[in-house]
């Protein structure tokens, strides 16, 4: 019997474009990270910049312990929305908003000392218990794309170990690493080793360690045991609750976005323009970049026809890749962008004031559909003035 997923649903119960998330295929990462949590004693926190889609906040807090925010309102958004803890850094504070953050965060990571002496006495004024951390920077890169790299060469993020030397430590309580995109648990393990290495002699006097994000653990062939084995040993040699924020690895594969074929036209190859964007929809295509799948798609020439797919804005490098198809395409032909749910949604865009796509859930169990937003003038106009 064949699974009940989002993606063999017929597509024309959905709006177009529309970005759907399945429940079903949500809970089945949910759980898996559960099982890390479980195993190691490490608690998950939803990272908000990758996955922000609130209606299903009720399904993720049955599983994992809390958000990581960027932002003043992320922070609020996982406080008032989300529940459990609520943990913030950004690369710098601003003063009139420093309130906010403390107000809505139990932990609050600094990017620099410096930072960390501007906003400290704010924090003990308010009489809230906010656990404050220093961000380091491992100087030990894995990332091969430099946009993504933390520890890229004149990287802002973090402090080395040089600045560490001689600064008073009173009032910091972890560590805050983060230095991984997309990676497996092999990666994780080697830069724990060069942290362990030039960080210990601080991180056995603190409380907590945040091992940030990029850990890639729902991917099919993640080596969770590692990842086990690497958190149990940070926890036994230090003491020290240990946190992941996994990013998009909550959501990953577990949604798509529905797009509609609105014309053909010929420019030495077949083109398909279609009712979503590259640029505005689906950003990553054009800043990482890569080559979203399409179900039922191949390669250039792989299948018998053959178009380049483009975007629905007037900027002329809106497109999202060439694919081949068994039938040939027609107005108002359905496609399905897989691996949707993380990232591209929270990067929308209404350049040209091209609406954002719909957002729905999908529940497996029940085989029910529910648009939970859709979008119009008024998201375009209120955004600028």
């Amino acid at each position: 019997m064949v699974e009940k997923t989002v993606e063999n649903v017929d597509l024309s119960r959905f709006p177009s474009p529309c970005f759907v998330c399945d429940l079903g295929l949500l809970r089945k990462n949910l759980a898996l990270l559960k099982q890390v949590q479980d195993q190691t004693h490490a608690k998950i926190l939803l990272a908000l910049k990758g996955f922000a889609l609130w209606k299903a906040f009720p399904v993720v807090r049955d599983y994992l312990a809390g958000v990581c925010a960027s932002s003043p309102d992320e922070a609020r958004l996982g406080a008032e929305l989300f529940g459990g803890e609520v943990h913030s850094y950004a690369p710098a504070y601003k003063p009139e908003q420093i309130a906010d953050y403390i107000f809505y965060s139990d932990h609050m990571s600094f990017n620099s000392f410096s930072q960390w002496e501007r906003h400290r006495d704010a924090i003990r004024l308010s009489g809230k218990p906010v656990s404050c951390g220093i961000r380091i920077n491992p100087e030990h890169s894995e990332v091969e794309t430099a946009l993504y790299d933390p520890c890229t060469a004149g990287s802002r993020l973090g402090v080395m170990l040089r600045d560490f030397e001689g600064q008073d430590l009173e009032g910091i309580d972890g560590l805050h690493c983060h230095n991984l995109c997309e990676k497996n648990s092999d990666a994780f393990a080697r830069t724990w080793q060069v942290v362990d290495k030039n960080f210990g002699k601080y991180l056995k006097n603190m409380k907590w360690m945040n091992c940030g994000g990029g850990h890639h653990i729902t991917r099919p062939d993640y080596d969770v045991e590692t990842l086990v084995k690497t958190v149990n040993q940070i926890h036994e040699r230090y003491g020290v609750q240990v946190y992941l924020e996994p990013g998009e690895a909550v959501a990953l594969n577990t949604g798509i976005l529905v797009a509609e074929v609105l014309d053909l036209v010929h420019n030495a190859m077949d083109i398909a323009i279609l009712d979503t964007s590259a640029s505005a929809h689906m950003p990553d295509v054009l800043e990482m970049p890569y080559r979203p799948h399409i179900v039922g798609s191949g390669q250039p020439g792989e299948k018998k026809y053959t178009y380049k797919l483009g975007g629905l804005t007037c900027l002329a490098g809106d497109v999202i890749g060439q694919y081949s198809f068994d039938e040939p395409l027609k107005i108002g032909t359905r496609l399905i962008f897989t691996d949707m749910i993380h990232y591209s949604m929270v990067k929308t865009t209404t350049f040209n004031g091209v609406r954002l796509p719909s957002i729905a859930l999908y529940e497996p169990d029940t085989d029910s559909i529910d648009v939970v937003r859709t979008f119009g003038y008024a998201d375009y106009r209120d955004r600028l003035s």
